[in-house]
């Protein structure tokens, strides 16, 4: 693709509309270029299988954004699986949406031009550019919440993957032969230790777990980073989501203690977890992060 921004030139500066869609709710802000977020609302994402009567919430709540500040341009981080390198989306745990053409239609909603990308990937720009991985060139940024995902940095680039799927670390499977997942696999990592599955095995809400649960899901996202530390030399992974944040500090434990028994290769050992450095801003910011990194590209 050719370049938006002359050889040499800076990317232009201002403020973006940051899109966050997630299964439970969806937000908009204003992001400044060094993470500042101004104004921000949010709605809960409306179960519904009518992909416009979705839209349509979340077009009101653009047009109220647009309204309260002047912006270069929108990025916006969705739950994958993504197609034709990030046209449209399918969210798995928004089956409203199937082949939606989200970019599209925020572009004509905005008049300005919107970059489009997986929620986790968004997440590991914006760990990178002012959270936890600041100064690494090698980590993955990963999501435990309703679903899992993930987005990975390698030599300092974001691998995008051959359909900008790249990292969806969710479908590594922990527990061959496990609970069906969305995706049609058994034992994904999502269908083990989302929220959405924790509270369909457990009868109750994720927060409500127990220590041992608490410890399983830890263990099992240790044996996850474990393994993709092995595969791509990487030294930090970052997790980030309501149920890795809410579970804390024996979550992380857990997670450190199977990793380290999984990531065995001498260059992998080493490899730590840790919560993100971003707390509940996160998908926001990374959603900012998006913009941003299009203005360069």
């Amino acid at each position: 693709m050719q370049s938006s921004v002359p050889s040499g030139a800076a990317p232009p500066s201002g403020p973006a509309l940051a899109v966050d869609i997630g299964g439970t709710k969806m937000m908009v802000a204003i992001v400044d270029d060094d993470g500042t977020i101004g104004w921000r609302e949010r709605i809960d994402t409306m179960r519904t299988l009518d992909a416009e009567e979705l839209f349509g919430p979340l077009a009101a709540l653009v047009g109220r954004a647009l309204a309260a500040t002047a912006v270069l341009d929108v990025g916006v981080g969705c739950g994958g699986p993504m197609e034709d390198r990030n046209e449209t989306v399918s969210p798995l745990n928004i089956p409203a949406w199937r082949g939606f053409p989200l970019r599209r239609r925020l572009a004509e909603l905005t008049g300005r031009p919107v970059a489009v990308d997986n929620d986790a990937k968004a997440l590991a720009l914006a760990e990178g550019r002012w959270g936890a991985a600041q100064q690494v060139d090698d980590y993955i940024s990963m999501v435990v919440s309703t679903g899992v995902g993930a987005g990975i940095v390698s030599d300092g680039r974001l691998i995008d993957g051959r359909t900008a799927n790249g990292g969806h670390i969710g479908h590594v499977v922990v527990v061959p032969g496990g609970r069906q997942c969305v995706c049609g696999a058994r034992g994904c990592l999502e269908a083990e230790t989302s929220g959405a599955a924790i509270a369909a095995f457990t009868g109750r809400p994720a927060a409500e777990a127990g220590p041992d649960v608490v410890d399983r899901t830890g263990r099992l996202v240790g044996r996850a980073v474990g393994s993709v530390a092995n595969l791509l030399d990487l030294r930090l992974a970052t997790v980030a989501g309501s149920v890795a944040l809410g579970y804390g500090d024996p979550f992380f434990a857990a997670a450190q203690t199977e990793l380290d028994a999984v990531a065995c290769m001498p260059y992998a050992r080493g490899c730590s977890i840790a919560a993100s450095g971003l707390g509940s801003d996160g998908p926001i910011l990374g959603a900012a992060a998006v913009a941003f990194r299009a203005r360069r590209s």
